[in-house]
């Protein structure tokens, strides 16, 4: 998301959402946290960042979260704020 700016200035363009899928659990406990700091700081205005995560400590100082669970039947969504 920090560099959609440049692509925006450059080329026009607009980066508006980015999705992260993982990563976060070979991370040390104060290198997830910078991320994460870092994360809600690029998720300004209309921006956001989605993390697709299993990491219980992650999951809890994430403060919106979009659940998805898989059952037998198919999958539930839901939201928390």
């Amino acid at each position: 998301l920090g560099f959609s700016d440049v692509i925006q200035q450059n080329a026009g363009g607009q980066l508006e959402t980015m999705f992260i899928d993982e990563g976060f659990g070979a991370l040390d406990e104060e290198s997830r946290e910078q991320a994460v700091r870092i994360l809600q700081q690029l998720s300004y205005g209309d921006r956001m960042v989605g993390i697709i995560s299993h990491v219980t400590e992650l999951k809890e100082s994430i403060e919106k979260k979009l659940i998805v669970k898989k059952s037998s039947r198919g999958s539930t969504v839901s939201f928390e704020v």
